[in-house]
């Protein structure tokens, strides 16, 4: 028995310090956790567009496909730069290539390219459009009609998403015949800016265009930015 004591001292010891070890949530003793989710959200108008504008071609062999196929793209790429569009603005997309063996072309060989084009002005893009398919493009895919700061747009549903944790978190405290005391945690629970609108517009054109045509009309409409986030509140009596 004299040799338990010394082994029974450190025990009592960590016992007795236990009380005072903080709460890993970051309340303290006379506190309640409250956590609380909530959403935010904010509208904004989109003011840049991204389509894609290609060019089909059909020919007798797979030479004379690329070879057409190459110069009615130059022409579109050309239409576009002509219109002020920068070269970072362009992105090829797609190039293919395959021999046709079912239909009425079975044989010859198709060929196909496609560039994504970002116009930066929203109110050019239909210009935009009715060039490309006046300089040749037949194959016509968007727009996308999204904002060029998301971030930005976000922000504002941020803000509002945290008001509302706020709110009802008061609400709860209220209830409980409790306040707010501290913000613990405030947590980005995800979601997103504006998502970028899709215009239903997918189409294929004629080749056989006479005349450039009319700009198509073009509608930016608005977006929502949704947004939640996660916040822990210390309530304590008033």
């Amino acid at each position: 028995m004299r040799h338990l004591a010394p082994m029974l001292l450190p025990f009592v010891l960590l016992a007795a310090c236990q009380d005072k070890l903080a709460d890993p949530r970051g309340v303290a003793r006379d506190e309640v956790l409250l956590q609380v989710s909530a959403a935010g959200r904010t509208d904004s108008r989109p003011d840049e567009a991204r389509f894609t504008a290609g060019v089909e071609t059909i020919e007798g062999s797979a030479t004379a496909a690329s070879a057409g196929n190459s110069r009615k793209m130059n022409d579109v790429v050309a239409a576009l730069e002509r219109l002020g569009i920068k070269a970072d603005d362009l992105q090829t997309q797609r190039i293919t290539m395959h021999r046709m063996d079912h239909g009425p072309n079975q044989g010859r060989f198709q060929a196909h390219n496609m560039i994504e084009v970002r116009v930066r002005d929203i109110r050019r893009a239909g210009d935009v459009i009715a060039a490309v398919t006046g300089a040749g493009a037949n194959v016509l895919s968007g727009p996308n009609l999204t904002v060029s700061d998301p971030e930005s747009a976000s922000r504002s549903a941020y803000a509002q998403a945290y008001k509302a944790a706020r709110a009802r978190a008061e609400a709860y405290a209220q209830a409980a015949g409790l306040k707010v005391a501290r913000v613990l945690v405030i947590r980005d629970e995800g979601g997103g800016g504006p998502s970028p609108y899709s215009y239903d517009a997918n189409m294929s054109v004629s080749a056989q265009t006479v005349s450039p045509p009319p700009p198509p009309p073009m509608r930016p409409g608005i977006t929502t930015s949704e947004v939640r986030v996660r916040a822990d509140f210390a309530l304590a009596r008033d």
